[in-house]
């Protein structure tokens, strides 16, 4: 690639792929490598989770540790703490380089204030991407407390007119929550290539779950409808694999419902492959949550073959993948969940197909090319480069 070509590129976002494993780490790090791969140079500046120095090279992609790791959450909440270390830290990390373009991640807020910061006094463009919208959800969250989340989140949709949304359900979020009525819709992807490779584990379920273990993931639900369901069909298996504040009360609920012996709970797997390998061994994938931006998991439990039970909240843009061929919507209740679990376990060998080809739309390399595409016109319309500052 001519060096006039090559962008210099970072990344913000408090956590790091693979030292944590979520979505919006997952976005991040498959766009650094890609675009690493395209000649690009990326940085993800984010929390240090490794031993050594601050600065280590991985896969091509520079990674700036700007604080030691901490906790994301605090009594089962967000940890305003580790938010507020994090923005400031990263102000002399970020601050001593240029960048063609950063790409800050909107949550959690405060680093997106100084990206702001530091963006203006280098004439840098700022990029926010914007994988969900909380809006009155804020008070539902944090009681009274949430009007002071709902006024940040909104001071951030005013830093920049340059914000992409991951998903259609998040951009619709954004403009009637007041954000900005021209927005970049640019999805998560898949490795469709990768992950066909992929043989089957071992050990099979019948039903899986992956996901951070917080209240709007609503595994607890999944483990109510499957009590009911597996009365019915007592040889069926779930396969929760996920970590968070609710584990321990989630192990409590199924001893409670006397159904140790049919449902197994794992921490997140060391390597994605292996989730990848008990998503191939299942039949049919649950994730009944009512706050989610997109669903990558969704969206690689498609690749799989699986269908995708979901509910039908308009928070979750899980919702905008799942078609009558692919997936079902259910209410927020223990008994429709069942139903529409029972639906699927006896439809899922003729979904295979359908499931495999919504995935395909989404192919990370296709993604990677959209926002390099979406980068260029944001420095073409600023003026900036790297080299000319």
């Amino acid at each position: 690639m001519p060096e006039t070509d090559r962008m210099k590129i970072a990344f913000v976002y408090d956590v790091i792929y693979p030292y944590v494993k979520g979505g919006v780490e997952k976005r991040v790090w498959e766009l650094a490598v890609r675009l690493t791969g395209r000649g690009h140079e990326v940085h993800i500046f984010g929390m240090k989770y490794w031993d050594g120095d601050a600065i280590l090279i991985r896969d091509g992609v520079v990674l700036h540790g700007v604080c030691p790791a901490r906790s994301l959450y605090a009594g089962g909440k967000r940890n305003l703490g580790e938010a507020l270390t994090f923005g400031l830290r990263l102000i002399p990390h970020l601050g001593r380089y240029r960048f063609d373009v950063i790409d800050c991640q909107q949550f959690p807020f405060f680093s997106c204030f100084t990206a702001k910061s530091l963006t203006t006094i280098k004439r840098t463009p700022l990029v926010i991407t914007w994988h969900e919208v909380w809006g009155d959800y804020w008070y539902t969250y944090l009681g009274r407390s949430g009007a002071f989340g709902k006024y940040i989140e909104r001071l951030v949709y005013r830093l920049t007119p340059y914000v992409i949304a991951v998903s259609k359900t998040t951009s619709e979020q954004l403009v009637s929550s007041g954000g900005k009525d021209m927005i970049r819709i640019i999805p998560n992807g898949v490795d469709g290539n990768r992950i066909s490779a992929i043989p089957p584990a071992t050990d099979r379920s019948d039903l899986i779950f992956a996901g951070r273990l917080i209240r709007e993931k609503h595994a607890d639900l999944l483990v109510r409808a499957f009590a009911l369901l597996s009365k019915e069909q007592p040889a069926l298996r779930l396969l929760i694999i996920g970590d968070g504040p609710e584990r321990e009360p989630l192990l409590h609920l199924v001893q409670e419902c006397n159904l140790n012996d049919r449902i197994s709970v794992r921490g997140f797997e060391a390597r994605h492959d292996d989730l990848i390998a008990q998503m191939k061994a299942s039949k049919v994938c649950v994730l009944p949550s009512t706050r989610e931006g997109f669903g990558i998991t969704a969206l690689e439990a498609l690749a799989c073959g699986l269908p995708v039970v979901t509910v039908d909240h308009p928070a979750n843009a899980i919702r905008d993948l799942i078609t009558e061929k692919n997936g079902f919507l259910s209410a927020l209740s223990a008994e429709d969940l069942a139903e529409k679990m029972r639906d699927a376990l006896a439809h899922h060998k003729e979904m295979r197909e359908a499931c495999i080809v919504t995935a395909a739309e989404y192919d990370w390399d296709r993604v990677t090319v959209e926002s390099e595409e979406y980068y260029r016109s944001v420095i073409a319309k600023t003026g900036s480069a790297h080299g000319r500052l």
